[in-house]
């Protein structure tokens, strides 16, 4: 992990509320946290815990109540969105629902590449055949395929290669494995540590797994009822977690720290 003066993504009492009135909910509570070049950072909490909504508000999907999100050293604004999406890309945990199944593997890589400005075909052809290697695809077999044609697993790594097309600095991973079988589960952990260190780009993965938390991160945020609870290096946390919420998580994955 390289760590530089600046942090690449600023999170600054970022709050989201749904509803009106006396009671609002909120459904992010002030959440503070930095997100460092080249780091892997794992927000941890059950359904409910605000870790969704805290990703597509970084994704600027949802508008914030309050709070700001500062990127490479600016606050985000409205204006910003289309550049920044050029930069921050995003894999959800159904690839199913998020492969256009009207398009093939050429099709759905074609369209992301659109967003890069001044790319000749044949860097367009480069950069797809570039990215199904770098999830462990072999473009000649898959760029003519339609997703009924590709499994579970294979449907997120032309997801995650989808992203790469843009070269992001951060992927924001929500739940990218929890649609898939166990058995896929490790290669899709072990795809994000390698592309780290392959790309250099941050990533933030976001799941309701400790044990999966504990397994890829280099940084570990634990939430609940939309409040960030604890957070700090993964070790540290699973060695000496201090809040009950996270004990009782640790505690559902048995020999975590053993």
């Amino acid at each position: 992990m390289t760590v530089n003066s600046q942090p690449l993504l600023a999170v600054e009492n970022l709050t989201r509320s749904f509803g009106s009135g006396k009671n609002p909910v909120l459904a992010v509570n002030n959440v503070n946290f930095q997100l460092e070049p080249g780091e892997i950072m794992a927000i941890v909490g059950e359904s409910g815990s605000g870790k969704s909504t805290l990703a597509r508000l970084i994704l600027r999907l949802l508008p914030i109540s309050s709070g700001k999100i500062n990127f490479e050293g600016q606050t985000l604004t409205a204006s910003d969105t289309r550049n920044y999406w050029r930069k921050v890309q995003a894999v959800f945990q159904d690839p199913f629902a998020a492969f256009n199944q009207f398009y093939s593997v050429r099709g759905v890589l074609t369209q992301a590449a659109r967003l890069v400005v001044g790319l000749s075909s044949s860097e367009r052809e480069k950069r797809m055949t570039d990215a199904l290697i770098s999830v462990g695809l072999d473009p000649i077999e898959m760029l003519d395929k339609t997703p009924y044609q590709l499994s579970g697993g294979q449907k997120q790594r032309v997801m995650i290669a989808r992203a790469l097309m843009l070269q992001p600095k951060l992927l924001i991973a929500d739940e990218p494995t929890s649609m898939l079988d166990a058995s896929l589960r490790v290669s899709i952990l072990n795809l994000l540590k390698d592309l780290r260190d392959q790309y250099g780009m941050s990533i933030l993965f976001i799941t309701h797994d400790i044990g999966q938390a504990y397994y890829v991160s280099d940084r570990l945020l634990v939430m609940y009822q939309g409040e960030l609870v604890e957070q700090g290096k993964t070790e540290e946390v699973i060695a000496q977690a201090k809040h009950p919420y996270t004990q009782r998580l640790m505690a559902d994955v048995p020999k975590l720290h053993g």
